[in-house]
């Protein structure tokens, strides 16, 4: 069957350009919207899993249902630079944080370990979905990382993808394991 993985709502931290980790905003009104949008397009899951964070757990309201909370699924850890402008961030710190998944920024958490974390979390969590639809709600870092997990490839990919707020994408299980079908789906926005 299939993994949703859906990306959390507008939260005023993302209007405004912020570099939003582990920093825990509420969804604004837009994030709301949305929210519901991503519910009335998906299937009705046999089970709703969240990262910890408010914002995705606001979202995964919209779905009616008991929700699981999985920490695997927190966004990636942005140390000192939370809630700063991606503009403050000097453009030598872009480059080796691009050129080495093992990067650190000051006080936070690597690509790779992100990497390992949301990896293990999709195995778990693909057992259950060969047989039914399970939504997963997290963040843009862990799906950049699903994204790399379904295909089979490294982590740096994520530097080549862009994941759209309240975006849906789906990665099918099967016997031969992970397919995307589907990324950074937004036709349920319009």
């Amino acid at each position: 069957m299939t993994l949703y993985i859906c990306r959390h709502g507008q939260t005023e931290a993302n209007a405004s350009g912020l570099l939003l980790g582990r920093a825990d905003p509420d969804l604004n009104e837009m994030g709301r919207i949305q929210s519901a949008a991503i519910a009335a397009a998906v299937p009705t899951p046999a089970r709703v899993v969240s990262s910890p964070l408010q914002r995705c757990r606001q979202t995964a309201e919209a779905f009616g249902q008991h929700i699981e909370v999985d920490e695997r699924l927190i966004e990636l850890d942005y140390g000192e630079f939370d809630l700063r402008k991606v503009a403050e961030i000097s453009d030598e710190t872009w480059t080796a944080w691009r050129d080495d998944a093992d990067f650190r920024p000051p006080g936070g958490e690597s690509l790779h370990e992100l990497g390992t974390r949301v990896a293990a979390c999709l195995e778990d969590l693909g057992s259950s979905a060969v047989d039914a639809e399970v939504v997963v709600v997290t963040h843009v870092s862990p799906i950049k990382a699903a994204i790399a997990w379904a295909l089979g490839c490294s982590i740096a990919v994520s530097w080549r993808c862009f994941v759209s707020q309240a975006s849906i994408s789906e990665i099918a299980i099967g016997r031969e394991g992970p397919m995307l079908r589907l990324f950074n789906g937004v036709g349920h926005l319009e």
